[in-house]
C-alpha cells in the first residue's frame, strides 16, 4: 500500500489513469466500477489506483465528515460478492494538505479479469469503462503468467468431458455474468469457460485443460481429481464417536450437489421444542438455527484445503452438539485475533466466487459473524472455535 508522501502526489495529479476522486458515497456502483478497474489494472502499472471520497474533479476538498460509519460502509465495497474474484482493499482516513478524506487503495489482482456485477471493469485514461474482448483478452493472458492458487490451477488429465457444459450453460453462466452481457457476447463455450478462469489455454500444445476448481464446480465426478472434494454427515446417538450411528451420508459430487443436499440434511435434523409458554399461539424454536447451521458448514467447504489433504469437511451431530471440521486452518491476513470480524481472504478464490455466483454466500466475511448472531438470538451458546494452521473444528451446542 501506499504513503504519505505517495497519496499526496495523486491527490494533486489530476491527469493520474490511477486515481478516481468522488464528492461523496451516495453512488457506491461507481465506487465499486472504479474498485473493479483498478484491480484489473488494465495499464500494466502493478501498482495501487487509488479512490478519494471527499474531493472534486478538479481535487477542491468538500469537507465531508469522515466517520465511522462511512468507512465501514466503504469498506463492504468488496464484501458485498458483487466484485470478483474479491480484490485487495484497504480503506482508511487521512488528512491531505489539510482536506480530510476517505482513501480507497486497491492492489493489482494477481488473477484479473476481475468482475463487478458480472462485467469487466478497465480505466482508460481518467475514466473508467467497460472492457471490451480485446481487453479481456489481455487480463485473461497476464493471469497466466503469475502464480496461481491450487483451485486456479489446470488440473493435470482433465478434459472438457469432465465437466457438465449443460450446467455450466444453462445455470451456472447466467448467475456470473450479467444478462446484457450474455445477450450481446458471441463466444463459445470454451473462450467464456476460460474468461472465468474455469480453463486453461496451456502453451506450447494448445491443451484445454480445466482448471481444479471448474472441477469442484462443474466435474461430473469431481473426486477423480479432488479427493477431498466431499462432506461427510454422521447423526450420532450419543456424545461420543464410539456410539450408535442413526444416519450417515457422504455427499459428492459437483458442489451445488453437496450444498443442495447438506441443506435438506440439515432441513431434516434440526429438531423444534414447543413453548408452551407463549400461551394459545404456540412458538417452536429449534434446537439450532439452520441458517446458522448452513454458514458455518459452507464456510468450511469454502476456506477447506483441496489441495495437500484427502480428507472431507466433516458435519457430526451427536446429542448434546455439532461438529464441524475443516481440513485446513487459517489462510494469509486471518489470524486468531482478526478471525470473525470480516476480515477475508482466500485459500481458493474461485471457489469463494463460484459460491458467490451461485447465491450461496451474500457478503464475503460475514459468515461466520452472521452465525453467531443467529446462535445468539435462538437462545444457543456462542459457538466455540478450535484453529491452527492445519485444521480447523467449530463445535455448535443446542440452546438450553
Amino acid at each position: 500500500m501506499l504513503n504519505d508522501n505517495e497519496l499526496l502526489a495523486l491527490f494533486h495529479d489530476l491527469e493520474s489513469d490511477r486515481v478516481e476522486r468522488k464528492e461523496s458515497a451516495s453512488d457506491m456502483r461507481k465506487i465499486r466500477k472504479a474498485v473493479c478497474a483498478f484491480a484489473n489494472d488494465l495499464p500494466g502499472h502493478k501498482k495501487p489506483g487509488v479512490v478519494f471520497v471527499g474531493v472534486r474533479d478538479d481535487g477542491a476538498c468538500v469537507n465531508l465528515p469522515v466517520d465511522d460509519q462511512l468507512l465501514k460502509r466503504l469498506s463492504q465495497v468488496r464484501s458485498n460478492g458483487n466484485v470478483l474474484p474479491i480484490p485487495s482493499v484497504q480503506v482508511d482516513k487521512r488528512t491531505l494538505d489539510g482536506c480530510e478524506v476517505a482513501v480507497i487503495q486497491v492492489e493489482p489482482a494477481s488473477a484479473p479479469p476481475v468482475r463487478y456485477a458480472g462485467r469487466v471493469w478497465v480505466r482508460v485514461g481518467p475514466t473508467t469503462q467497460e472492457a471490451g474482448a480485446d481487453d479481456e483478452r489481455v487480463l485473461s493472458e497476464r493471469a497466466r503468467h503469475r502464480s496461481q492458487p491450487f483451485d486456479r490451477r489446470p488440473a493435470e488429465g482433465a478434459t472438457l468431458d469432465d465437466l457438465d457444459l449443460d450446467y455450466f450453460e444453462k445455470e451456472y453462466l447466467p448467475s456470473a455474468l450479467a444478462p446484457e452481457v450474455l445477450s450481446r457476447n458471441k463466444r463459445t463455450t470454451t473462450e467464456r469457460l476460460a474468461s472465468l478462469r474455469l480453463l486453461i489455454n496451456e502453451v506450447p500444445t494448445h491443451n484445454e485443460v480445466p482448471t481444479h476448481g471448474a472441477l469442484i464446480v462443474l466435474g461430473r465426478d469431481p473426486r477423480d481429481f479432488v479427493p477431498g472434494s466431499y462432506l461427510q454427515f454422521l447423526r450420532i446417538d450419543g456424545t461420543e464417536l464410539a456410539d450408535p450411528i442413526k444416519d450417515k451420508k457422504e455427499l459428492s459430487g459437483p458442489l451445488h450437489q453437496i450444498v443442495q443436499r447438506l441443506d435438506d440434511l440439515l432441513d431434516i435434523n434440526v429438531a423444534s421444542a414447543v413453548d408452551f409458554t407463549s400461551g394459545p399461539h404456540q412458538r417452536v424454536t429449534p434446537d439450532y438455527p439452520v441458517e446458522a447451521l448452513r454458514q458455518l458448514a459452507r464456510n468450511a467447504l469454502i476456506h477447506r484445503n483441496y489441495e495437500s489433504s484427502n480428507a472431507p469437511v466433516r458435519l457430526y451431530w451427536f446429542n448434546d452438539r455439532i461438529e464441524i471440521h475443516n481440513p485446513g486452518g487459517l489462510y494469509g491476513q486471518v489470524t486468531q485475533e482478526t478471525f470473525g470480524t470480516g476480515i477475508t481472504d482466500y485459500r481458493n478464490p474461485l471457489i469463494a466466487e463460484a459460491m458467490a455466483n451461485l447465491g450461496y454466500v451474500q457478503r464475503f466475511g460475514f459468515g461466520v459473524p452472521t452465525a453467531r448472531k443467529l446462535l445468539k438470538l435462538n437462545g444457543n451458546p456462542e459457538p466455540v472455535f478450535d484453529m491452527d494452521s492445519n485444521s480447523f473444528l467449530v463445535t455448535i451446542r443446542p440452546r438450553p
